[in-house]
């Protein structure tokens, strides 16, 4: 071949390629149907916890919410189907079917739960509605959503249910700083595609049924700063005391996720409450200060083995300086705790997840309970083992 001719070929082979790379339009992607915009989520959890102190009064954990009992528990079983409003269909809605243990201690008051039900809701129902709303999107800007009915809360890093979760115990941020569920309505804009603004009334925190004549307010600040890193300022106030609308309690929540290495997730956790003239403060008669406060830090770190394989650790301090959050002590005595969680996680067969974790919990004070002593505090650790299987169908 001339050398002519070589350069005819090479030019006729820039020229296709050119053609190939800007000649050809990419196909319309096809929309979705209604049906394909529903997101269906269902699992069911059991566990077995293992108290290497021995066990708590009754059996328990002290201070744990789900793993409240040492033994085997029925966890949860939970059908979900959501729906975001869309362009093509600007309505949605959410509901949340749960049933077991874990669900009595899910209850908002006025839901399956009456006001003198108290923790661990041994008399209440096995089943809860965790989640019944509507939503809207409103063609105002990028978009106006409003939604309304019951709702998780915005706050906290952990959530319900298990699998979303790196470990399968919950943290104390998540049992004694913040609310699980409530009941209200919010407006949510997006001004940029890197922050969306949440904030509504909610009728208080875990209540369905309001026992004062004043509404809260939640909000959250959900930032995507760049593609690898999500971190959300989170808030609730309001009046929370039963028939008073003059002492509000405030949570102020902050937490980040970063998973820009390969195979690894780091996670953080901050919060800070109070509330002032606290009712257990105000009935033990026993301080001039009856203004209460709590915080609280957690700091996670999880690496991917393989496609099956997780590891995932937990540490975290929670300071309740009057005790008024956990209970553990007479209210106005300080109880700090500390906590390491380790857990691995393996993925047995499609859904099949399998999980083992240790947990060892420290406390300021004798703040945990023992077989054979009554109700007097008795040491200021536990270390439990847990064996939990979770099987995901959607």
């Amino acid at each position: 071949m001339t050398r002519v001719g070589s350069w005819l070929v090479l030019a006729a082979a820039i020229g296709l390629t050119a053609t190939a790379a800007f000649g050809q339009e990419k196909p319309v992607e096809k929309p979705k149907t209604l049906l394909e915009e529903i997101v269906l989520f269902s699992y069911v959890e059991n566990s077995v916890v293992f108290n290497l102190n021995g066990n708590g009064r009754g059996n328990h954990n002290e201070l744990r919410v789900y793993d409240f009992d040492s033994g085997y528990t029925f966890n949860i079983a939970e059908f979900s189907a959501k729906k975001d409003p869309s362009e093509r269909y600007p309505f949605g809605f959410g509901v949340v079917l749960t049933a077991g243990q874990d669900a009595q201690k899910n209850h908002a008051l006025g839901i399956f739960r009456d006001s003198d039900d108290a923790f661990p809701f041994r008399n209440t129902p096995a089943f809860d509605l965790e989640e019944a709303y509507g939503s809207y999107k409103i063609p105002l800007g990028s978009g106006l959503t409003v939604k309304a009915g019951k709702f998780v809360t915005l706050l906290g890093y952990e959530v319900i249910e298990s699998p979303n979760n790196l470990n399968f115990s919950r943290s104390f941020l998540f049992g004694f700083a913040i609310p699980l569920t409530h009941v209200g309505a919010l407006v949510s804009y997006a001004p940029t595609d890197w922050l969306t603004v949440t904030a509504g009334p909610v009728v208080g925190w875990d209540v369905a049924r309001d026992n004062n004549d004043s509404m809260s307010v939640t909000g959250q600040f959900a930032l995507t700063p760049f593609k690898d890193l999500t971190a959300n300022f989170n808030w609730i106030t309001g009046p929370e005391q039963a028939s008073n609308t003059t002492h509000p309690r405030t949570v102020l929540d902050w937490t980040a996720t970063y998973t820009g290495v390969k195979n690894v997730t780091l996670g953080a956790n901050l919060d800070y409450g109070w509330e002032t003239r606290e009712a257990a403060l105000v009935a033990s008669g026993t301080r001039a200060e009856t203004d209460a406060t709590w915080w609280g830090i957690a700091a996670y770190a999880a690496y991917d083995w393989t496609e099956q394989l997780r590891t995932a650790l937990r540490l975290e301090y929670f300071d309740d300086p009057e005790s008024v959050r956990t209970a553990a002590q007479a209210a106005g005595a300080r109880t700090s705790l500390w906590e390491v969680t380790g857990t691995l996680q393996y993925k047995i067969w499609k859904g099949l997840v399998g999980r083992v974790e240790y947990r060892h919990d420290q406390g300021s004070e004798k703040v945990f309970k023992f077989v054979n002593h009554g109700l007097t505090p008795t040491a200021k650790n536990q270390d439990t083992i847990s064996l939990a299987l979770y099987y995901s169908f959607f």
